[in-house]
């Protein structure tokens, strides 16, 4: 389908223990999403979902299964070629602690994107947009834009990441956990500009071990377990009528669940 922006079919990775036993962490999962909407993955710790995550932008090849981003079959791209592919694509990796080069400044961290893709602006144009997606997301102080990563706390280091992966206007947004170190006021306005980017066009998969919050984020959920697919569907009928034993067991361990509908 020309709308389709994303499209995983029957995607299998495998690693191998350090006994050697070999272990299905993504076990034939397949998924597709349009520009404009936003899936949320869910799933504890040790369900596949960043694996799942990582295997959609290319980062662990699939042993079995295919991706497409942008209508390209992602294992037939040449390094040069999928690179040009990932520059319309922004990730948000789990660890905001690896993620800003630690001798740049969190403005200049923000600006390095466009310098890596050789964006035709001025220099002064690119620092303006970085300064902008900066304060979009609440980091608007002159210290905290001249701060290395290491003056900035856990949560100013994932907003930062955040405007990097947002700097070159990507269609898709890959984001893992992308809210776990900010505090109920923050995670809501990360939450928002967001939404603002979904909804001018941009798809998003969104990671999540918090059901609750991906039902704010997204308006389709698949929840994983032990690599697999449990359930899949809009939001409104997997938090209001879940079929599946393990998305029951996750919505009852959240406290006054009310009713989110998209």
């Amino acid at each position: 389908m020309d709308n389709i922006i994303i499209e995983a079919s029957g995607v299998t990775v495998s690693f191998r223990s350090k006994k050697g036993s070999l272990h299905k962490a993504v076990n034939d999962i397949s998924l597709s999403l349009a520009p404009g909407e936003t899936l949320a993955v869910v799933g504890g710790s040790g369900s596949g979902k960043t694996t799942l995550l990582r295997a959609l932008i290319g980062l662990v090849k699939p042993e079995k299964g295919r991706v497409a981003l942008l209508g390209k079959d992602i294992s037939a791209l040449s390094g040069d070629e999928l690179a040009k592919v990932r520059q319309k694509c922004g990730y948000v990796q789990q660890d905001p602690y690896g993620a800003i080069p630690p001798g740049l400044t969190a403005l200049d961290a923000v600006c390095e994107p466009a310098v890596i893709a050789g964006l035709k602006a001025s220099k002064d144009k690119i620092r303006e947009r970085a300064e902008a997606l900066l304060e979009e997301l609440g980091l608007k102080s002159e210290r905290i834009l001249r701060s290395r990563a290491v003056g900035l706390s856990g949560g100013q280091r994932q907003r930062v990441q955040l405007a990097r992966a947002l700097m070159l206007s990507p269609q898709i947004l890959f984001c893992d956990e992308p809210t776990s170190m900010q505090d109920a006021s923050t995670r809501g306005e990360v939450v928002g500009v967001l939404s603002k980017y979904v909804s001018s066009g941009t798809a998003m998969v969104f990671v999540t071990h918090d059901l609750m919050l991906a039902g704010t984020a997204a308006e389709k959920i698949i929840v994983m377990k032990d690599g697999c697919l449990c359930e899949e569907g809009l939001t409104d009928n997997i938090l209001n009528d879940p079929d599946d034993p393990y998305t029951v067991k996750l919505i009852s361990s959240i406290p006054h669940l009310t009713r989110l509908a998209k």
